[in-house]
């Protein structure tokens, strides 16, 4: 959650933690200027933080955390609960951040937004340090390409699990999809064909994708991410 005082309005929430930081008081209000302009919330500086978006909230702490410019922030799961588009807000506002010179030690359960974000990937589960890392270089644990199959209806989706017997597979039964870990590229995707046909087991649609940094977390641990299992990012300044 946000640790903002909402019965502040986001320009005492900074003047606030810029005078606990015993800046100036002329420092105060001008940092607190950049950062409201940096942050796009100009325009609700002066309304209380309580009628504040959650994404807006995310933004202000974010903010107040950088009134004194340190040189290392700790994120711990900063998007989480956001919007798409809030989402992708912060993670400009990460970006920026380390171009400017700042390290950021984030945590995420998101693979996505450790593919995004991440110079360095380290991987816990259940406590213990199984994987680091850049994403390109974890990627390589699972293999160059993800196959991913849709079953039509009228066929049987069991029948096909038995038929395919991938690396690292991945199911999902609802949507009747068989996603596994492949080396072979296309030669493999035509005998992974061949084999259902000759199974009778009708195909709905293919891709061929690029492993994800999901692809190694399903290998490395035999599970997805979860609360007990998440991805530490390390965001460096190159």
């Amino acid at each position: 959650f946000a640790a903002v005082d909402e019965y502040l309005t986001g320009e005492e929430n900074l003047y606030m933690i810029g005078r606990l930081y015993r800046m100036s008081i002329a420092d105060t209000k001008r940092r607190s200027r950049e950062l409201l302009e940096q942050f796009d919330l100009v325009e609700a500086a002066n309304r209380p933080v309580k009628t504040y978006s959650g994404g807006m909230k995310r933004r202000i702490d974010l903010a107040m955390s950088l009134i004194a410019s340190p040189p290392i922030i700790f994120l711990d799961e900063p998007t989480t609960g956001l919007d798409p588009r809030s989402r992708l807000t912060m993670w400009e506002m990460i970006k920026k951040l380390v171009a400017s010179g700042t390290t950021i030690l984030l945590t995420t359960q998101y693979m996505d937004e450790a593919d995004q974000l991440a110079d360095k990937i380290v991987v816990i589960d259940n406590g213990r340090v199984i994987a680091e890392g850049t994403a390109s270089q974890l990627k390589t644990k699972v293999g160059s390409d993800r196959l991913e199959i849709t079953i039509a209806k009228k066929s049987d989706f069991e029948k096909a699990l038995k038929v395919i017997d991938g690396e690292a597979m991945q199911i999902d039964p609802e949507r009747r999809i068989l996603s596994i870990a492949t080396r072979g590229g296309v030669k493999e995707l035509k005998q992974v064909l061949q084999h259902l046909e000759d199974k009778h087991v009708e195909v709905e649609s293919v891709s061929l994708h690029r492993p994800t940094l999901d692809d190694v977390f399903l290998r490395l641990t035999g599970h997805t991410a979860s609360k007990e299992a998440d991805i530490q990012v390390q965001e460096k300044n190159k």
